[in-house]
């Protein structure tokens, strides 16, 4: 599957700060990850520290805090990784199962996932 980003709307626990990116779809990223001046302008601030397997293999250990996240009507709380500041946005798998959406690969979309009701 080829990479493809979506709009990405992300806000403060309280929703009085946002900005709105383009984040690159990543399913083979756990958590979401956004350059730390850009969480830092919205109010989202380190909670603890994580020790994560980068792409190339490498350990490291990063800030991690919690913002809301917007895509196509939906929201919810997510952790989020303080990247470096020229990082780019990497949308992860626990944000995308926390607002119930999946990868369609060929259309290369977000599309929901569903969900049987008890």
């Amino acid at each position: 599957m080829g990479t493809f980003s979506c709009p990405l709307k992300l806000t403060n626990i309280e929703g009085d700060k946002s900005v709105e990116v383009d984040a690159v779809v990543d399913t083979g990223a756990f958590f979401t990850v956004v350059p730390a001046l850009l969480l830092e302008r919205i109010g989202v601030y380190p909670q603890k520290i994580v020790r994560l397997k980068l792409a190339d293999g490498r350990l490291d250990s990063r800030e991690v805090g919690e913002a809301r996240v917007h895509i196509d009507g939906k929201n919810a709380i997510t952790q989020v990784v303080f990247g470096g500041d020229d990082s780019i946005v990497l949308l992860g798998a626990l944000t995308l199962e926390s607002l119930l959406l999946a990868v369609e690969p060929v259309g290369q979309r977000l599309v929901p996932i569903e969900v049987i009701p008890v």
